[in-house]
Order: structure tokens, then C-alpha cells, then sequence
């Protein structure tokens, strides 16, 4: 045992050993690469697949949408009839509801008279519907005067329930739209500071922002055709802060009128209204944050409270029981 422990505290021993780790460290150091292969060519051709995989995907989303859509914006045979026998569009149609339904997503002529046709069927419906429930099937002890005042409130929510139900329809697609936007200007900003004009900034920029919003994509394409037949470039601006009824939209369509009109680069406007964006953004976060604890008082009454007490008076109370 002595003999193998000289052995090895050897200085022979010692310089052999540390030879041996040297060169086995300096071999693996120059064989491991080769054996690990390019990751990082692998990775990137993995990610360059993936991503012409979604955009394939969108692509087939936005070709049957446009489709469906083609089919939605036909009007109705039968809803057609009775808008126009009854002169819905004098009696019914506003300034104001074209502008709402575009707002909401809903485009061409069909949503207009499917809107005019539900405003005055919903209200038939609903009396009709409440009224037979409450005078032929139960009644609930009602007198019939009450019955028929609840009766004429159902018609009164059927005729203004579409206008509620675009009204939903324009907070959901604002929603969408603002949390995308500020992104979608930092990208514009990019393309145009390589060289790119706003059109081809929009049009990049659709494309790239579909996967996350749909309706912002939807409409930088609408204001990339507008911005090359309408006669003035102002009106394509304007035109897509009066769809999207967004005033940051507005600011930007502002900056940009103002940058072409008086020859201002247009990368620092957008570099401007994109961190105006998100701070807004950040305001409505902090706004959301904030009106946290008054929604949470009553449920901590109703739910947590009663819960603290029971855990900390039950075996208190348990003690008092066992000393009877």
C-alpha cells in the first residue's frame, strides 16, 4: 500500500497524469464542434420553416375569410325586400351607421341591411315572444297590465339589442387593435428606415401582424390600397383613424399627413407616436391595475373572510365545546 501511494505522488507519475489530462482536453476541445454539428444553422433553418409554415397557414385563413366575406356582403333576398318595402334606410339609417358598422369590422351593403332588418324584427320578435309566454304559458300572478308593460320592455331591449351587439363588436376589435398597434410602428419604423415607403412599410407590416391581430393587419391592407388609387393620400389617413375610431390611430394618420405635407422625416413621427402609443398603453394597464381592489372587496367579504374566521375560531371554539 505504501509502495502504490509513492507510486503515485511520483513526479513522473504526476507530469504523465497531467500530460494525459491535457491531451485529451485538447482533443475534445477540437473534435466536439464537428461532432455537435451547425446548431445554429439547424436552429435558424428550423425557425425559417416554421415561419413559412404559419404564413402558409395564414394565408389559407385570410383566402377563406375573404371568401366567406364575399358571401356575407351579398344581401339578403328576403331582409332586402323588407328594408326597402318598408324605406328602412330614410327612417332607420343614419350618418353615423355606415361609420359604425365599418368600426365593428362589418363592411359593404349587407351588414347595413341586415342591421336596418334586425332593428325591427328583434322588437317584433321579443313582444311576441313575451307576450305568449306571460299570457298563455305561466303568468306569475301578474296582473295583465304588468304583464303587457313587460311585454313592451322586451321589444323596447329587442330594438336597441343590435345596436349593443356592435357596439361589442367595435370594443373587441379596438382592443385588438390597440394592443398590437405600438408593435406594428416600431416595425413600420424599421422598414422605413431601411429605405422602404410607408406603403411598402404597411404592406410588410400586415403581413408580419396577422398572427397576432387580425383586424390591425386588415387594416393596414385597406390603407395600402387606398394610399394607391384614392387622389389624395390624406383621405387614406384619415380613412383608417375613421374605421379603427382610435385616437392614437388618429395621431399617427395626423403625423403622417403633416410629414408628407411639409417634408419632415417620417421615421421620427413614428418613432414618436410609437412611444405615445405604449405609453398609452401602459396607462390603460396601470388604470386596469388600479381598479383592482374595489372589484376584490366584495369577494373578499363573501369568500375569504368567512374562511379566516372559521380557521382561526374553530379550534378555539372546538376547546370550549371539549371543556363542557
Amino acid at each position: 500500500m505504501y509502495e502504490f501511494f509513492e507510486y503515485l505522488i511520483d513526479p513522473q507519475m504526476v507530469v504523465m497524469v497531467l500530460a494525459a489530462v491535457a491531451a485529451f482536453a485538447t482533443i475534445a476541445t477540437l473534435t466536439l464542434p464537428l461532432m455537435t454539428g451547425d446548431r445554429l444553422g439547424s436552429r435558424l433553418k428550423y425557425v425559417g420553416s416554421e415561419r413559412d409554415k404559419m404564413r402558409a397557414e395564414r394565408l389559407a385563413e385570410l383566402v377563406n375569410e375573404e371568401r366567406s366575406a364575399k358571401l356575407r356582403n351579398q344581401p339578403k333576398g328576403f331582409m332586402k325586400q323588407v328594408v326597402e318595402q318598408l324605406n328602412l334606410r330614410k327612417i332607420l339609417e343614419t350618418e353615423g351607421t355606415q361609420d359604425k358598422l365599418k368600426m365593428a369590422g362589418l363592411r359593404g351593403q349587407a351588414p347595413v341591411v341586415a342591421f336596418l332588418f334586425f332593428r325591427v324584427s328583434l322588437p317584433l320578435i321579443a313582444f311576441a315572444g313575451a307576450f305568449a309566454y306571460l299570457f298563455l304559458l305561466r303568468d306569475f300572478d301578474l296582473p295583465p297590465i304588468m304583464r303587457l308593460a313587460i311585454a313592451l320592455a322586451a321589444a323596447y331591449a329587442g330594438f336597441y339589442l343590435p345596436n349593443l351587439f356592435v357596439s361589442n363588436l367595435i370594443q373587441r376589435r379596438q382592443t385588438s387593435i390597440k394592443r398590437a398597434f405600438p408593435d406594428s410602428l416600431d416595425l413600420m419604423l424599421i422598414c422605413v428606415q431601411a429605405g422602404m415607403s410607408v406603403e411598402a412599410a404597411m404592406s410588410k407590416v400586415a403581413k408580419e401582424i396577422g398572427n397576432r391581430s387580425l383586424e390591425l393587419a386588415e387594416e393596414f391592407t385597406l390603407t395600402t390600397a387606398e394610399l394607391s388609387y384614392l387622389p389624395e393620400r390624406r383621405l387614406a389617413y384619415e380613412n383608417l383613424g375613421k374605421r379603427t375610431g382610435l385616437t392614437g390611430v388618429k395621431a399617427v394618420g395626423t403625423s403622417l399627413i403633416q410629414a408628407e405635407r411639409y417634408g419632415t422625416p417620417v421615421g421620427q413621427a413614428l418613432r414618436v407616436m410609437a412611444q405615445e402609443n405604449r405609453d398609452i398603453r401602459m396607462a390603460e394597464a396601470e388604470k386596469k391595475a388600479a381598479a383592482l381592489p374595489p372589484k376584490l372587496t366584495v369577494p373578499m367579504i363573501l369568500f375569504f373572510l368567512p374562511v379566516i374566521f372559521f380557521v382561526l375560531l374553530g379550534p378555539a371554539y372546538i376547546k370550549v365545546m371539549a371543556l363542557k
